[in-house]
């Protein structure tokens, strides 16, 4: 069997609130095997968005260990953490993120830039998921000149361009209406199911979190195990 892709044990969390600590998680502990989807549901402020932060490296826990694809993150260096993130990890966003000043086909190809030279196969890798997130003719536009639902779809094919093993997505369809939101999340069923790719979303919607292999939320310090809703896929 394979190692897991994600492997949190023992961490703990806190932030500093004027004169008094917040802690976020005491202890926690974590595995997530390759190809799952775990979501974190859970309202606003509850600590959702730090997990996202210590599996991806932007954030190292007071104590405990973060393993991401059998690295200690918690061990690398920041630009060795950064490294890995920008080869292994694709990221999606409530507001999108893109660079204004780029097209659409130039924000896709940014994480294959930020790891090295674009060749012309992976030029048209891009291509090819604009054309699967239905934006094959939107290439040379601009982000301003695409509606909210659009420019997600473009944060997803450049969260999928360099093929991460790893997806984190913090309220991806925060944003979104109910129908585009729901295209958002039919693309992630295409595109990261096929491919293997392990999923771990941050939403407070419990429609969303019918999509997921495993629901957890936050709990006293501790990532606990919800039951999977009814009408959940199997």
């Amino acid at each position: 069997m394979a190692d897991p892709i994600v492997r949190l044990s023992g961490i703990c969390k806190g932030f500093q609130e004027g004169e008094r600590e917040r802690v976020v998680f005491r202890d926690a502990s974590l595995v997530i095997e390759q190809g799952e989807w775990v979501f974190l549901l859970g309202r606003s402020g509850s600590g959702k968005s730090t997990l996202l932060n210590l599996v991806s490296g932007i954030d190292l826990p007071d104590k405990g260990e973060v393993t991401v694809a059998g690295r200690p993150l918690n061990r690398l260096s920041e630009r060795d953490r950064t490294l890995f993130r920008r080869n292994h990890i694709g990221f999606v966003f409530q507001f999108y993120n893109l660079i204004p000043t780029l097209t659409v086909e130039e924000n896709v190809l940014l994480p294959l830039e930020l790891t090295g030279e674009i060749t012309p196969a992976l030029r048209d890798r891009a291509r090819g998921l604009l054309a699967e997130v239905g934006l094959e003719e939107r290439g040379g536009a601009f982000p301003d000149r695409l509606s909210g639902g659009e420019q997600q779809r473009v944060a997803v094919a450049r969260a999928l361009v360099h093929r991460p093993a790893l997806v984190l997505a913090d309220e991806p369809t925060g944003n979104l209406d109910a129908e585009t939101g729901q295209q958002v999340l039919d693309l992630f069923q295409r595109l990261l199911r096929k491919d293997g790719a392990t999923l771990v979303l941050v939403t407070h919607s419990s429609e969303v979190a019918r999509l997921a292999d495993r629901i957890l939320t936050i709990r006293d310090g501790l990532l606990v195990e919800a039951p999977r809703l009814p009408g959940a896929e199997p």
